[in-house]
């Protein structure tokens, strides 16, 4: 009987990478289990599809976000270690890579699912950091994460209920960036963010794909702004009883 092959040659080459291109895909286990890979220049990387990406239980919970919590509920002047911060980094970058798989694949909610993890987790480090320096070097990637989520919910509502939802999920995405910024003396940075730039322009090719003009709840900022307290309240029912026929 010939020894058992150990290397994947076969698998890199009818699978072939593809540079400045995330090449994912859902595949089945030998067990059944429904797993994702992704394509890197030098193999494939495999992951698990619920809570930790490599599929471990860090110290017996789902992610090592949840047992840091669970840490810190128990002491109010927790703070992060080096060793902690090493950990929490990994984590960071196994949702990242899960994340922009399920964009490439178009499956949209998960991405969403894991960008409000990576979100929570940066929360929770910036809460906890030991030092300036450690939260800068995650505070940076926050802009990109929060597009990432706000492009996937949007686009996922797109999917499940039109296009008027899609791009009130996007102005919903767009106050949260602004809400970011707004520590800062002026707009300067929300109104320069190239990021911001590229969800005006998917709410605005949207709206004219889909021949929209100004959707219900943007007539109801509207309304409310121009202090016309009547049509808001037409308007906020409308509202309702359109998300609760859904």
């Amino acid at each position: 009987m010939p020894p058992r092959r150990k290397d994947i040659d076969r698998l890199l080459a009818d699978w072939p990478y593809r540079q400045n291109e995330v090449i994912a895909r859902l595949v089945r286990a030998g067990d059944g289990r429904e797993v994702l890979q992704l394509r890197v220049d030098m193999g494939v990387l495999q992951m698990e599809v619920e809570n930790r990406p490599d599929g471990t239980r860090p110290h017996g919970a789902d992610t090592y976000y949840d047992y840091l919590v669970g840490q810190a509920l128990h002491d109010p002047d927790f703070q992060l270690t080096p060793e902690q911060c090493l950990d929490a980094d990994r984590e960071f970058v196994q949702y990242y890579h899960r994340r922009i798989c399920w964009l490439a694949l178009r499956e949209y909610r998960r991405a969403v699912r894991d960008a409000d993890h990576s979100l929570r987790f940066m929360d929770f480090a910036r809460d906890h950091s030991p030092n300036e320096e450690w939260t800068l070097s995650h505070e940076q990637y926050r802009p990109y994460v929060l597009f990432h989520r706000i492009q996937a919910s949007s686009l996922a509502e797109l999917e499940d209920n039109g296009p008027e939802s899609a791009i009130a999920e996007l102005n919903k995405g767009l106050a949260r960036f602004r809400a970011m910024y707004a520590d800062e003396e002026t707009t300067e940075r929300y109104d320069d963010d190239e990021l911001v730039a590229r969800l005006n322009e998917l709410k605005e090719s949207l709206r004219e794909h889909y021949q929209l003009g100004r959707t219900l709840d943007e007539r109801l900022a509207d309304a409310v702004a121009a202090e016309e307290y009547e049509l808001a309240a037409q308007l906020r029912d409308e509202l309702a009883k359109r998300t609760n026929g859904r």
